[in-house]
């Protein structure tokens, strides 16, 4: 499959072709935890897993919810112990959708949000998806030129925000050109609910002439727009939708140029949702724990659609709290968790919780960017909780594989997770195992394409619909792969190609080292040399000669990084993969 490229989203519904479901499950001999054979077989699709629907979009989803079990509770917020019912939520979107009519939009456009994560920014991006919007969620970590680029570029006539971002939104607005400029929305928590003060969607005027929008209460380019608190009766919703319809615009980081929109259908999203469910076998009484940013593609999909198809409960802090994590997961008897290695990271280096255990919890997903080894084994050690390494990327919907609950392997990313698969050459040949090369994937939760980009949709997306995702890496005689760096960030000494991956994993044990990254410095001999970004934990000096001694010995001399740079923390994107580029770029000159 080749995506279309474009989309044509002026007040229609435009389509996406997917890809066929051919892709086989990998099943074969794993090695599991304490190093002895285990068989391990994919998970059954008619098991005792949380029974999926052949759902074609998200509104089909509800619908069976509010058939089945719509005074279930779906999403919870940790601040205020507020909750929100699938019939609510039913509601709630088609109050959304109503707002976005009057407000002149229709069914298609793209709906651009500035906002932190939380309970009511999930509520709002299901219920643009719900009613045929496409919410396109903007980087809080993004630069302010990026911010102006993507709002020109994804086409969105409302720009949706909170206070606390407002100011900012604000100062991005105005440096685009007047005509066509967005409108500011700003979300309001605490208006009234009900009453004569309580803003209908019928105040708002349509967008004509010259001055567009009436904003209320007051400001000439300001709107009020505000989460509901709705009636406990279910309500139908939406437009009609397909698999094909356009669900999210998603905007990758950027890190090796401009941002790239990629196109997510409600089939793509299902497909990547419906995989992960039947994977962990999740059922309606599993409640995950999830405070990752719903402007990337795991909060989205792992962290808000997952639960959301599967029937199960969301408990949706804004941010992220060390000191508050265990505190929720108790309180909430969550039952699955959702981090990434960062955040692995974080909760071990805290010692406020000593020995405490949580047997209620099943396991923990990581994914996003890659968990050494060691500290998987740290933390399940520390907290009895199983971690699930898994690997995708947001042209794949966050799916592509998993380790097995039974019989994973540290530092692998897993089987394929119910999609094909393959390593290939620098020509596109097909490669056997343990030879490396760059990871391909092919399956129906593969993006549709890059917004208004049809040369890098055909650049990503091969005749045979292959995604190329230029990962590097290999695949075991079991099945099993590894990821050991990106091509761009490959570095390449006197000819030889090294994964910095390698490396980093190496400096992980190093005693007093919270992370650390290789990457490429310029080298008058090898063309390239090997550097690496250090941050130490707290308290902890560095004794670069014994660092150095530990690297020899573990990496060899051609392998050994020449410098070590101490830095208070690495750069990443908003997905928490480190940026590599941005380091090569700051210590390019010593």
């Amino acid at each position: 499959m080749k995506g279309s490229g474009e989309a044509t989203l002026n007040g229609t519904q435009a389509e996406y072709a997917a890809p066929d479901d051919t892709g086989a499950q990998a099943k074969g001999a794993t090695r599991d935890d304490t190093g002895a054979q285990a068989e391990y077989a994919a998970p059954d699709d008619t098991g005792a897993q949380a029974a999926v629907d052949a759902a074609d979009s998200l509104p089909a989803v509800l619908a069976r919810h509010l058939r089945e079990g719509a005074d279930r509770v779906f999403l919870i917020c940790p601040e205020t112990g507020r909750t929100l019912t699938f019939a609510q939520l039913a509601l709630a979107a088609r109050h959304q959708g109503q707002w976005l009519l009057a407000a002149g939009h229709r069914p298609g456009d793209h709906i651009a949000l500035l906002l932190p994560g939380g309970f009511d920014t999930v509520v709002l991006c299901l219920s643009c998806m719900l009613t045929g919007y496409v919410p396109v969620p903007l980087s809080l970590l993004a630069a302010d030129t990026a911010l102006a680029w993507i709002i020109t570029h994804c086409g969105t006539k409302t720009v949706i925000t909170s206070r606390e971002y407002a100011p900012r939104l604000r100062g991005v607005l105005d440096s685009l050109p007047p005509a066509g400029r967005p409108l500011m929305a700003i979300r309001e928590r605490d208006l009234p609910t009900g009453g004569a003060n309580r803003p209908e969607p019928e105040d708002f005027p349509s967008r004509t002439g010259d001055n567009p929008f009436i904003p209320i209460p007051s400001a000439t380019d300001e709107a009020v727009i505000y989460t509901p608190h709705p009636a406990d009766e279910p309500a139908a919703c939406g437009q009609p939708l397909s698999a094909r319809s356009p669900a999210l615009l998603i905007y990758t980081s950027g890190t090796t140029g401009l941002p790239k929109g990629v196109v997510m259908t409600h089939g793509n999203m299902l497909a990547a949702a419906e995989r992960i469910i039947r994977w962990h076998r999740l059922t309606p009484q599993d409640r995950l724990l999830c405070a990752l940013p719903l402007y990337h593609i795991n909060g989205q999909v792992i962290g808000t659609l997952v639960p959301f198809v599967s029937g199960g409960s969301l408990v949706a802090p804004r941010r992220f709290s060390v000191s508050r994590w265990w505190g929720m997961v108790e309180r909430y008897r969550c039952t699955w968790l959702n981090l990434v290695p960062t955040m692995i990271a974080f909760l071990l280096h805290d010692a406020s919780d000593g020995d405490a255990r949580y047997p209620w919890v099943k396991f923990a997903r990581s994914a996003s960017a890659p968990l050494p080894p060691a500290r998987h084994r740290q933390f399940e050690q520390r907290f009895g909780i199983a971690v699930i390494e898994g690997m995708g990327m947001t042209e794949s919907g966050s799916l592509a594989f998993c380790n097995p609950h039974t019989g994973r392997v540290y530092g692998s990313v897993g089987l394929p997770c119910g999609i094909e698969t393959a390593i290939a050459g620098p020509g596109g040949e097909r490669l056997a195992d343990n030879c490396g090369g760059e990871i391909i994937l092919r399956g129906p939760n593969i993006m549709a394409g890059y917004h208004l980009d049809s040369a890098q949709t055909a650049a990503a997306i091969d005749a045979g619909g292959w995604l190329h995702t230029g990962d590097l890496g290999y695949r075991d005689e079991r099945g099993f792969y590894f990821i050991t760096g990106r091509m761009k960030e490959i570095i390449i000494k006197g000819g030889e190609n090294i994964a910095p991956r390698e490396i980093d994993e190496a400096l992980a044990d190093f005693p007093g080292l919270r992370e650390a990254a290789a990457f490429a410095i310029p080298d008058a001999d090898y063309g390239q040399n090997i550097a690496a970004a250090l941050v130490l934990q707290t308290g902890m000096a560095l004794d670069e000669a014994a660092l150095r001694a530990w690297c020899l010995e573990r990496l060899g001399s051609f392998k050994a990084p020449v410098r070590f740079y101490l830095v208070t923390a690495l750069p990443r994107g908003g997905s928490g993969k480190v940026q590599r580029l941005a380091l090569c770029a700051r210590f390019a000159e010593g």
